[in-house]
């Protein structure tokens, strides 16, 4: 059944800060403000990653694109990583023994947007695998298959209504994104879409709501959390550690928190990117809470110095 999604809170204009938010067991509080990290803010910070820092080659860092290593933008094709953010991760690639960026754009458009050829790109909520120096990506053939049926449902809806109302559809392959951000009327284009997405899944497909944008998605169980299952079993990692701020990263931090339940991580480390518009959840269940791309860089800075 479809769920509609929640009125979005706008963002608060706060400074980018490291904080390591209080709650269950080993978290401490270091908010920071304007000013950079204190030292005790630093080194608060680094006995947290101390697990991936020990012991680098064992280690895998994981992260969301949007939100966490590029700021939110209207636009989801003029979103922009830092040059400084991609120098840190290739510096990680050299260190840590998995390194890779888990998103919901396609593998190809994530390595385009990062601008790392040393990483691995998992796309489309983990549906395809783009290894370092692969030029084409692995996708499940049961996903692929949709391509063109989401493609055509897609299309189908690209009627004059959505365009007076300024929805903007975006072609992931076998998702189709519907974005309503900045639009004239964003009460109505959310309205609108919420009667698509009821007959997108009276056709058999999946939707799926996220910060401004709804998502039509095939049949086919896929999300964040498999892709981080997939890739620390792969490397064989003991440690990990994945940063992210939407609802689709809690899948990612679920997956981390079962490896470990089951013994095939020793350490576990959830970064939870804060913004105004991303669910409780995030903050929540993160043992680190930073706030925007500016408190993740931060931590990618410590992970590399530690």
């Amino acid at each position: 059944m479809m769920v509609p999604p929640p009125t979005p809170n706008r963002p608060e204009k706060t400074p980018a800060a490291v904080a390591m938010a209080p709650r269950r067991g080993n978290r401490a509080d270091i908010a920071g403000h304007t000013k950079a990290v204190s030292a005790p803010q630093t080194e608060a910070l680094a006995d947290a990653l101390r697990p991936l820092t020990t012991d680098p080659a064992r280690a895998a860092v994981f992260c969301d694109i949007d939100g966490t290593l590029a700021p939110i933008v209207r636009r989801a094709e003029d979103a922009h990583v830092p040059g400084e953010v991609s120098l840190l991760l290739g510096r990680l690639a050299r260190r840590y023994g998995c390194v890779a960026c888990i998103s919901g754009r396609s593998a190809t458009e994530a390595r385009r947007l990062v601008g790392v050829g040393g990483i691995t790109y998992a796309g489309s909520h983990g549906a395809e695998l783009l290894a370092p120096g692969s030029s084409r990506p692995h996708a499940l053939e049961a996903f692929k298959s949709w391509e063109d049926r989401v493609r055509r449902f897609a299309l189908d809806r690209d009627t004059p209504e959505m365009r007076r109302l300024r929805v903007r559809i975006e072609d992931k392959g076998a998702i189709a994104a519907l974005h309503w951000r900045g639009v004239p009327d964003e009460d109505a284009a959310r309205t609108h879409l919420e009667r698509i997405a009821e007959e997108a899944e009276a056709a058999g497909l999946l939707t799926h709501w996220g910060r401004m944008v709804l998502e039509i998605r095939p049949p086919v169980p896929i999300d964040k959390g498999q892709a981080v299952r997939t890739l620390v079993e792969r490397a064989g990692s003991r440690s990990a550690l994945f940063g992210g701020d939407d609802a689709t990263d809690l899948d990612a931090f679920g997956a981390l928190e079962s490896l470990q339940a089951e013994g095939r991580l020793e350490a576990v480390v959830r970064v939870g990117v804060r913004s105004g518009e991303g669910p409780a959840a995030i903050v929540e269940r993160a043992d680190i809470v930073v706030d925007g791309v500016e408190g993740f860089r931060r931590v990618l800075a410590a992970l590399a110095d530690g």
